[in-house]
């Protein structure tokens, strides 16, 4: 679209909003004639609309009435999860969720990603009372899913404080903004003022590791006439769980050497939301703190590595990652109804997330073995280090000014009056690194690669310290960009039986530019029992301030499975314009549902969606750039264009951000519940069904001197198409019989693959169910007890497969199972912990 259409667009966006405002106000004018002084009606707070969901601005707009597919999890559906974590209760109850469990990932350890329709974490909006909530920090820079994505810390919601969860299954930039590629996650949050509830939990592992306290409190004041306050505080403590076997190859005797499973969280929660009638309208607002302290590890190190000192280490070490997650939130709004037709809403929202990493039982070598004279390179060594250090913090704050208008107009077609929403927003979003101590990035007390600091091994000693080395200078950024949008979202009965929407959104950007994007949607009533709903979109995705300007130098995995100094360049840098790639761009997608809904009776409903979603200019992470083997090079590294970039800054490879791919992903889901009465109790059956396929349908590169095969190689193919499940089930059976409940729930994954490990080498794990069970007793209207066991049949992953893959290699094999990963490391969608059993009990006064 052209400069001059886009600003067309917008000034149309402008004056639809203008114009509404005008209308709105005038006919509350003439309302107010006609009505005495003194009616409450016009005046009452009260009476602003509450039966709303996400997708829809019409008021009234139930989940069964939609034109796209939204799936509403209920208090009582949370509360019967058996777990305690926002996400895993997801994971547990969306199909299209998918919170994957990693470890040796470094701060994705205690940070997990979250995703929609097997897209990236970042490719899915979450708001919480209808307001965009603020992404995450911490960006995914290991081998895991979402790699190179910063999403949204979803666990930074207690919830406790939730009183349902609304995932919208469609992709809606048009009407949110950007990241709605996927869908929306709509979190509610609880206004209940009459009693106080709350909810304790013990529980553990099969194993025996991995215990879980849980207290969550929930209570609600009345505020005026027509207001209320709830409160909620939270407080979890869960101990790792280690899944690892003996390391055969590194360690005699052999030995457990690696942390593998859960990292150690203590999580404490305190949130709010609140009411207060206020002139003509009511003040809102909501927003909490919540504070994670996580302990994992990284890669063990050997007692002859280069990067062990014996006299500290003479066994080797594992390196210990401290992370502490501080996430702050607080929206500020104002509402009221002009007439019985149109509402206004002016809000603030601001948020935090800061990311802070402390290394333990580490050292820097170079620090250690340091010449006290630089030109004496064998002489005398400093022979000192700290063990422990501050590696740096990462903070994304988010501020937006929204001001929606929203109401009807009678436009004299069909038999409903047009409902119109419309407005304007206005976000900045921030992105700061503070570097971490000098100890924990520096090579050497000087920072000077031309003085050879030599390890142990004879080899140059690495810089920083061990495990996760710390943020320097050179990397600490503290920046910021804007954008404002204009939106229309138009939704109308043409007939009693149809019902037609359409969105335009207007986004323009301070970094790289504007963007337009629209949706249609379609509802066709059959009878009264049946329905057909389709929509179709254009969507975008802004690259994230933490994919702009993260930078970092840690310790990975080359392809040989050696540790090696890695460098994530900041794009548009030196360094990735040596390479040629080109400055991020947005992300562009096309996103087709087509679904019918079938409710025959009061028991019985069905519901089948089909979707397509394209993805284009994909923002991916690269595959690790490594330098060409120096035997092949020429003086000058002539011949070896990598080899001649990486080597003056000392990296062993590097990666860096780039709209690298295109997409395409579809997919089906089906959800059908049931009810009635059965054995003297109340039976309700619920099954959904979740399938999904994505495609890697290109790979691009602007550089000439890597190929798109080599800026993305086939191990993060593997990882986009296959790390996620194409397969995720939910069976539940809940019945009731007076005061007892029971719970029968069958959650099934899908197989997945990987080879991020072992390149070349393509290990699948195959499609499990997990079996999770319950029994409650209501002791009076005050108390119930809980008794539980998820994945009651203690399931596991398949063993990662240690043998030799290609008979006409007997080299090639996966060395990591002898190394202690006996069920694999980059994507594993149920973890590794196997049974877990808890007792919980809930109680209200």
């Amino acid at each position: 679209m052209t400069k001059e259409a886009r600003k067309s667009v917008l000034k149309l966006s402008a004056l639809a909003f203008g114009l509404s405002f005008a209308l709105a106000s005038q006919a509350q004018d003439a309302t107010a004639d006609q009505q005495q002084p003194s009616t409450p009606a016009a005046q009452t707070p009260t009476e602003l609309d509450r039966v709303q969901v996400v997708g829809s601005r019409a008021r009234g707009r139930t989940a069964a009435e939609t034109a796209a597919p939204v799936d509403v999890i209920t208090a009582e559906q949370l509360r019967q999860a058996g777990v305690r974590e926002t996400g895993q209760i997801l994971q547990m109850l969306e199909p299209s969720f998918n919170f994957s469990r990693t470890f040796v990932s470094d701060g994705t350890d205690i940070l997990r990603p979250a995703t929609l329709r097997s897209l990236g974490p970042d490719q899915v909006l979450v708001l919480v009372n209808g307001k965009r909530r603020h992404q995450q920090a911490l960006v995914n820079v290991q081998q895991t899913i979402g790699r190179g994505s910063a999403g949204t810390d979803i666990n930074a919601i207690p919830v406790s404080a939730i009183d349902r969860v609304e995932v919208l299954r469609d992709g809606a930039s048009a009407q949110y903004g950007s990241d709605a590629i996927s869908g929306v996650i709509n979190i509610i949050l609880r206004q209940q003022t009459d009693e106080t509830l709350g909810s304790m939990e013990l529980g553990q592992t099969y194993e025996g590791d991995g215990e879980v306290a849980h207290l969550g409190l929930n209570t609600g004041f009345k505020l005026g006439d027509g207001g209320f306050l709830n409160l909620t505080g939270e407080y979890r403590d869960r101990g790792e769980t280690n899944r690892a076997g003996p390391d055969l190859l590194r360690v005699s005797p052999p030995r457990v050497t690696q942390r593998l499973g859960d990292a150690d969280a203590k999580d404490a929660y305190l949130w709010m939301n609140g009411e207060l009638p206020l002139g003509g309208g009511e003040l809102y607002w909501f927003g909490g703190l919540s504070k994670r302290e996580g302990d994992s590890s990284g890669f063990f190190r050997t007692g002859d590595d280069n990067r062990t000192v014996p006299e500290l280490y003479p066994d080797g070490f594992l390196p210990n990652i401290i992370t502490t997650v501080e996430d702050g939130s607080l929206a500020l709004g104002w509402r009221m109804n002009l007439n019985e037709s149109w509402d206004i809403d002016l809000s603030v929202n601001h948020g935090r997330s800061q990311f802070g990493f402390e290394e333990k039982n580490s050292v820097n070598v170079s620090w250690w073995y340091e010449p006290i004279d630089p030109l004496d390179p064998t002489g005398a060594q400093f022979n000192e280090s700290p063990t422990s250090a501050d590696t740096g913090t990462l903070e994304f704050t988010q501020t937006t000014l929204n001001a929606d208008l929203r109401g009807t107009i009678d436009w004299g077609i069909g038999n409903s009056p047009l409902s119109l929403g419309t407005g304007l927003e206005w976000r900045e979003d921030g992105y700061k690194i503070e570097a971490g101590d000098p100890v924990s990035y520096m090579y050497g007390r000087t920072d000077d690669r031309n003085i050879p600091i030599f390890g142990q091994a004879g080899d140059i000693a690495q810089p920083g310290i061990q495990g996760f080395p710390g943020f320097s200078p050179r990397e600490a950024v503290d920046e910021s960009r804007h954008n404002w949008a204009a939106y229309i979202d138009t939704e109308a009965n043409l007939t009693s039986d149809f019902l037609l929407g359409a969105a335009v959104r207007y986004e323009d950007y301070s970094d790289f530019g504007e963007t337009v994007t629209g949706k249609l949607s379609a509802r066709l009533d059959m009878s009264p029992t049946f329905a057909i709903r389709s929509t179709i979109s254009t969507g975008f995705r802004a690259p994230g301030v933490q994919q702009l300007f993260y930078g970092q130098r840690s310790t990975n995995l080359n392809a040989e499975g050696i540790l090696t100094d890695t460098l994530t360049a900041r794009q548009d840098s030196d360094v990735t314009r040596a390479f040629g790639i080109e400055p991020l761009k947005e992300e562009e997608s096309v996103n087709f549902t087509l679904g019918v809904a079938w409710r025959p009776n009061e028991k019985f409903a069905l519901t089948v969606d089909i979707f397509h979603i394209d993805i284009n200019d994909r923002i991916i992470f690269s595959s690790n750039i490594q330098p060409e083997d120096p035997a092949t090079c020429g003086p000058l590294n002539a011949g070896c264009p990598i080899r001649a970039i990486l080597d003056p800054i000392g990296v062993g490879q590097v990666l860096f951000f780039t709209n690298a791919i295109d997409t395409k992903t579809e997919g089906v889901d089906i959800v059908a519940d049931y009810n009635t009465e059965a054995w003297g109790g109340n039976l309700d059956l619920t099954a959904l069904l979740h399938w999904n396929t994505t495609t890697v349908n290109k790979r691009h590169s602007d550089s000439s001197v890597l190929a798109p095969g080599v800026l993305f190689d086939d191990t993060q193919v593997t990882l986009v198409e296959e790390g996620q499940p194409g397969e995720k089930h939910i069976l539940q059976a809940f019945y009731t019989l007076n005061q007892w409940e029971f719970t029968l729930r069958e959650n099934y994954f899908g197989e997945v693959s990987g080879e991020g490990f072992t390149p070349g080498i393509k290990e699948t794990w195959g499609g499990k169910w997990l079996t999770d069970i319950a029994v409650g007793y209501n002791i009076n209207e005050k108390w119930r007890v809980t008794l539980g066991a998820n994945n009651v049949f203690d399931v596991y992953p398949d063993k990662w497969d240690a043998g030799i893959i290609d008979p006409n290699n007997p080299g090639l094999n996966n060395p990591f199972p002898a190394l202690g990963f006996i069920y694999g490391w980059e994507t594993l969608p149920f973890g590794i912990n196997g049974g877990y059993y808890y007792a919980k009990l809930d109680f209200r006064f």
